[in-house]
């Protein structure tokens, strides 16, 4: 799977878990295009990579938030 600078996603399933981001709970999370989909306490979202596709061109035009996803480090 790659992401690309547009934030268009392409060949697999899509899915992104707040608790693995270092950004929740900040500004950044307010402004998140999961927040945006998911709401106020946003969990868990997933989507296909169709509609991941749709997401990215549609966030590139300013139309929806961007993803602000960014995965937490883990020591190991």
């Amino acid at each position: 799977m790659s992401l690309t600078e547009r934030g268009i996603v392409s060949g697999i399933e899509l899915s992104i878990s707040c608790s693995d981001c270092v950004r929740r709970s900040t500004p950044d999370c307010e402004d998140c295009l999961v927040s945006f989909v998911l709401g106020d306490e946003p969990e868990e979202l997933t989507l296909s990579s169709e509609l991941a596709g749709v997401a990215g061109l549609l966030s590139s035009q300013g139309m929806i938030p961007r993803l602000k996803f960014h995965r937490l480090r883990t020591e190991g």
